[in-house]
């Protein structure tokens, strides 16, 4: 048989001649990603300028009075406000002129105290985009990471941004109560630890919920740990809260804690087990280790939907290659560990009770005793 005849039988199938219609879908489907990426810094500088909170107040209100309200300058608002209306973030009414919000809109956009607020998330997204060098160099490196110490300053405030409304929602109200004799502790005066505190807003909410409990906050992020401590006091909180520069895996307090928290920030340890055991002899007799996670199911299939491809990109820009800049060769959990994952955690270091005490759309809350 000759070369030719080798060659041919050997070569690779041709590729299938893409069908018309998946690749209209597909590029129906990227269409709309590519407008919520371009209108991602517009979201910015509204949130910067105050723009959102102007415009729920105005009501219909033309480019031009809403200029002067805001001291931005027309033309670009009027650009601004027509992108806005196009992505059906705003309203618009042809005959007046006018743009306005609508209720719904008003509590993503312009109402920080609302359930629904989501200028955090869009902070977040916004900072990922500024630390796609540090990430990227990740990607091609020696397998470290990318810790939170080189990120934008943004990032923590995105952060703290974009969880505290659902603390706010939940925390107090269904979270702790979901665990086993808490409240009650809480309320007669506990001792409570919050690990990976970032900018304070779980801390802060408990000590409000329950003057007679103290609750220590702590970090290895020194600027956020600042920005805690400001963050109580504006809150009145300083009288029973503290601050303080620590490791998770090394912070004070052996055997003493009532409860020890950890919000969405397990999955981010370098050494989680590691971490879970520190905080189990942290624990005094008859103490609780409350993780609050990020919801997930334990496959890939169980997550993809809109909630699982948010969390998905968020774990490859923060909480993947933080993980992997404080451990190389650690597991590095990533934002959808899943139940079975995490549990298993927290069963290899110690704990023989461990089980899921309550969930949202966007977290579940894990109980944990020795």
């Amino acid at each position: 048989m000759s070369t030719a005849v080798l060659d041919a039988a050997t070569a690779a199938p041709a590729p299938a001649a893409p069908d018309p219609d998946r690749l209209d879908a597909l590029v129906g489907r990227m269409l709309g990603d590519l407008g919520a990426v371009y209108i991602l810094p517009l979201v910015r500088i509204g949130d910067e300028l105050g723009l959102y909170a102007a415009l729920a107040e105005a009501g219909p209100v033309t480019p031009a009075a809403l200029a002067r309200r805001t001291g931005a300058q027309e033309r670009l608002l009027r650009e601004w406000l027509s992108a806005h209306a196009a992505a059906g973030y705003v309203e618009h009414d042809a005959a007046s002129g006018r743009f306005s919000m609508t209720p719904e809109q008003a509590m993503v956009f312009a109402r920080s105290d609302s359930p629904a607020f989501m200028l955090g998330a869009f902070e977040v997204a916004y900072a990922n985009t500024l630390d796609v060098p540090a990430v990227a160099r990740a990607f091609r490196g020696d397998g470290r990471g990318a810790g939170y110490h080189g990120r934008c300053a943004c990032l923590f405030s995105g952060i703290e941004r974009f969880f505290r409304p659902g603390y706010a929602a939940h925390l107090v109200e269904s979270w702790l109560p979901a665990l086993d004799g808490v409240v009650a502790k809480l309320e007669r005066g506990a001792l409570v630890a919050d690990v990976g505190c970032g900018h304070g807003a779980s801390a802060i909410l408990m000590a409000q919920a329950f003057p007679r409990s103290r609750f220590h906050g702590f970090d290895y992020h020194a600027a956020s740990v600042a920005c805690a401590r400001d963050a109580a006091a504006r809150a009145g909180v300083a009288a029973n809260t503290s601050f303080e520069a620590a490791g998770a895996a090394d912070f004070p307090g052996s055997g003493q804690y009532d409860l020890v928290a950890c919000f969405d920030a397990l999955h981010d340890m370098g050494d989680p087990v590691g971490v879970a055991r520190h905080v189990r002899a942290a624990l005094a007799t008859g103490g609780t280790f409350m993780a609050v996670e990020p919801r997930a199911g334990d496959r890939l299939e169980d997550n993809m939907n809109p909630v699982g491809r948010v969390y998905y990109a968020a774990s490859t820009m923060i909480c993947t290659p933080v993980a992997l800049d404080q451990a190389p060769d650690g597991p590095a959990l990533g934002a959808q560990a899943g139940p079975a994952r995490l549990q298993a955690v927290l069963r290899e270091a110690g704990f023989s009770r461990v089980r899921v005490a309550a969930e949202t759309p966007f977290n579940m809350v894990i109980e944990a005793r020795p």
